[in-house]
């Protein structure tokens, strides 16, 4: 036999066992890991929708979750369940959801403390992004509206327990919650500031605060103000009227029984 041929008769067997091997190393499924049954892994089905870790998302649509005070987060999903708060897939997830189960999600995202992504230019006119910083900054007095700041901190980033920050959020999802406040299609604890205040506003005044509010960078600490200086003349709201911390399940029951309209 031709001594070149012998040579890939030996040849053969191992070259072929080698890449056998190899397309089976690249074929075989990965090991699974082991299940992580957290608070975090569980916390996975929000994200789909409110992007990494509550972040938000990129749609303009999806607020974030991460570093909202507890309280705040915790009564949305109980308005989300209860059907106070509309949005038929935020309710049918959280629906056979327990009031103790929904703290505990609330708390694991208020917790994060991630930082935010550069805020967008502004996406208006000059005298449309000025209007818009006066109504937040100053308020209008000649028709009862209250500065922004006045409820929401001075650094706009939200005060414990229950007001939430307006900073990092996208100018749809601003335009969204304000106009369904308008509408009655979003309610509160009574009284409910918010939807009073939303109907002396004009589109043209809600599309002016969504502007400038969404063109503004986060303060690098972005966590919410513990407490609120008392303002004159300024109406206490249903939410920031409930002081109980929503740090336990008795204080979440508390949370919870507030006269909602």
């Amino acid at each position: 036999m031709n001594f070149s041929l012998m040579r890939l008769f030996v040849w053969l067997p191992t070259a072929l066992l080698c890449l056998c091997t190899a397309v089976g190393a690249q074929t075989a499924p990965p090991t699974p890991k082991p299940f992580e049954d957290s608070i975090a892994q569980r916390s996975l089905a929000c994200t789909h929708c409110h992007g990494a870790q509550g972040r938000a998302a990129p749609d303009g649509y999806y607020p974030r979750l991460a570093g909202k005070p507890a309280g705040y987060l915790y009564n949305q999903l109980l308005h989300f369940r209860d059907g106070r708060r509309h949005y038929g897939l935020m309710t049918q997830l959280l629906e056979p959801l327990s009031d103790g189960y929904l703290l505990e999600i609330a708390q694991y995202f208020a917790e994060l403390d991630l930082p935010y992504p550069a805020a967008p230019p502004a996406a208006g006119t000059r005298e449309l992004v000025e209007r818009g910083r006066v109504l937040v900054m100053q308020g209008d007095a000649s028709r009862q509206l209250p500065a922004c700041v006045q409820c929401h901190g001075t650094r706009m980033t939200g005060v414990l327990p229950n007001v939430p920050g307006l900073l990092g959020l996208p100018r749809d999802y601003l335009n969204a919650q304000l106009g369904a406040w308008r509408t009655g299609k979003r309610r509160a604890h009574a009284p409910d500031c918010m939807a009073q205040l939303a109907l002396r506003m004009s589109p043209d005044d809600i599309q002016a605060v969504s502007v400038w509010l969404a063109s503004q960078p986060v303060p690098r600490d972005s966590k919410p103000a513990e407490r609120l200086a008392p303002v004159a003349g300024l109406p206490v709201c249903g939410m920031a009227a409930i002081t109980a911390s929503a740090t336990s399940a008795t204080s979440a029951t508390s949370v919870k029984t507030g006269v909602v309209r």
